[in-house]
């Protein structure tokens, strides 16, 4: 009897391990504290090179917007004229996988209008406090001569 028994909770045991080894998580202990999933228009950028300093207002003239999901971003960028003013004509667009730990946000560019910038990593430090996402990093491609500080203020689209 007590063989039948154990044989019961041995079995038991092995189950529930399987079920729950098979268990899929969707969300990661980093995400819930860094809510990072979702859509963000690009308020402003700071890019400085060389010592020099170039800020773009985001909210005239241009529409920026990056959406973020679980594993993977995509970022789109176009000018408000349609193309139609060739001295603001403007339109970019990215995509790829990133990770994130902790404040940690690495981008992995996989696909990009700038082909030269396929296939590169960049890691920024990032912050949210409500709904404003602050990412902050070197953007460095040496075949292209690119080495800068980038920072990005985004806001959550409702």
């Amino acid at each position: 009897m007590l063989n039948h028994h154990l044989r019961k909770i041995i079995g038991a045991v092995v189950i529930m391990t399987i079920i729950f080894s098979c268990a899929k998580e969707t969300k990661t202990e980093n995400r819930d504290k860094l809510p990072i999933v979702g859509t963000w228009r690009l308020l402003s950028g700071t890019l400085i090179e060389k010592g020099d300093t170039t800020v773009t207002d985001y909210t005239k003239g241009l529409s920026f917007i990056k959406i973020i999901n679980d594993s993977h971003f995509s970022f789109t960028n176009h000018d408000l004229t349609h193309g139609k003013d060739s001295t603001t004509a403007a339109f970019s667009a990215g995509a790829g996988t990133y990770t994130l730990k902790d404040d940690t946000y690495t981008e992995h560019l996989e696909y990009c209008n700038a082909r030269e910038w396929e296939g590169h990593d960049f890691t920024f430090t990032i912050g949210i406090k409500n709904d404003t996402l602050v990412q902050k990093g070197v953007e460095k491609i040496e075949s292209q001569g690119i080495d800068r500080l980038n920072i990005e203020k985004y806001v959550r689209v409702k």
